[in-house]
């Protein structure tokens, strides 16, 4: 049977109608039932749909396309499943937003260009214009370099991403267990395997998905469309960096530990919170794997540079967010 053609050849905006469809189906749930599980789940199930639908409809089945389809497939149900149904309950990322209509839609609207962009090369690879080789598309053999990069980066993506799951988990448990081990980073190694995992797997998917172009006969403007969509990872590189990753995981997460110390009602069960997180984080890299050993050796403008590790990301106890820190809680105490 011969592929679908849909609207355009690159499916761009078939994937684009479906996604807006979807998310706003998510967002009417989520405002009227005052339900967050359901945006964690719309998210990655939105993967889901656009990675099984480009498939079928594309209807080439070639290793490549069946193989970076699954990925993304299970990659997604990862997400929809583990994130939205095992570990979390309300989102507090809302708290702020719940109950005013445009702000939420806001975050929607957010979730629907998040899906589109970091799909595309998967839908590009899928699509008729480059798996279709009876009108221009190319289908090199499985197995160039490329592919194997590709899901090697995937897989070590995920299985971050796995440990990071567990870890955060099991930080959830007892409170006797020890305050650091919620704190989610592979064992000596560092950096938030949360972030790492998914920026390693965007790379490895539009790595795997690019063989047509690196290793088959593209035209030049087909082969750009393939080198265009490096906009899906270095988008999630940008997303988890500069705004809804590690910007609004780090502070926050340092803010607890260190109002367990230096709040107005301590936890005496964790008296010295603080400097132990204040040494895991002098010796942790946030975002670039490197061992601990070597990472607490190395001067701070390299760490600020060349790590990533920017001011931003860190927890000033003695400045500023040290002193709004102790008026908040003080000011949540007095209500």
């Amino acid at each position: 049977m011969s592929p679908v053609y849909a609207i355009d050849i690159f499916y761009l905006t078939l994937t684009l109608l479906v996604t807006v469809a979807y998310q706003l189906l998510g967002f009417a749930i989520a405002w009227t039932f005052r339900f967050d599980k359901v945006t964690d789940f719309t998210g990655g199930s939105n993967f889901f749909l656009l990675a099984l639908m480009t498939l079928l409809i594309g209807n080439t089945f070639h290793a490549r396309n069946i193989v970076a389809s699954v990925l993304v497939m299970v990659w997604a149900v990862r997400i929809a499943g583990l994130s939205s149904f095992l570990y979390f309950g309300t989102d507090s990322r809302f708290d702020k937003i719940r109950s005013h209509f445009f702000k939420f839609l806001g975050f929607w609207i957010g979730q629907i260009i998040w899906v589109w962009t970091v799909s595309l090369p998967l839908t590009i690879l899928n699509s008729p214009a480059v798996s279709d080789t009876r009108n221009g598309g190319s289908n090199p053999s499985f197995g160039t370099s490329r592919d194997i990069a590709g899901i090697i980066l995937w897989a070590v993506g995920f299985i971050m991403e796995a440990v990071s799951d567990h870890q955060k988990d099991y930080g959830r448990g007892p409170a006797t267990r020890h305050i650091l081990e919620s704190k989610v980073a592979l064992p000596f190694i560092g950096g938030d395997a949360d972030e790492n995992s998914r920026m390693l797997c965007w790379w490895g998917l539009w790595t795997l998905c690019l063989s047509p172009t690196t290793n088959g006969q593209l035209s030049p403007s087909l082969r750009a469309a393939q080198y265009s969509v490096v906009v899906s990872p270095v988008f999630t590189m940008l997303l988890l960096m500069f705004a809804s990753g590690v910007p609004s995981a780090e502070k926050p997460q340092a803010k607890r530990y260190y109002l367990k110390t230096h709040g107005p009602g301590p936890n005496k069960q964790h008296p010295d919170a603080w400097p132990q997180y204040k040494e895991y984080l002098n010796r942790t890299s946030l975002l670039i794997p490197i061992p601990q050993t070597i990472y607490r050796r190395l001067p701070d403008w390299i760490k600020k540079t060349v790590l990533l590790d920017f001011s931003m990301y860190r927890f000033d106890d003695n400045g500023e967010d040290g002193r709004r820190a102790k008026e908040e809680a003080q000011s949540e105490q007095r209500a």
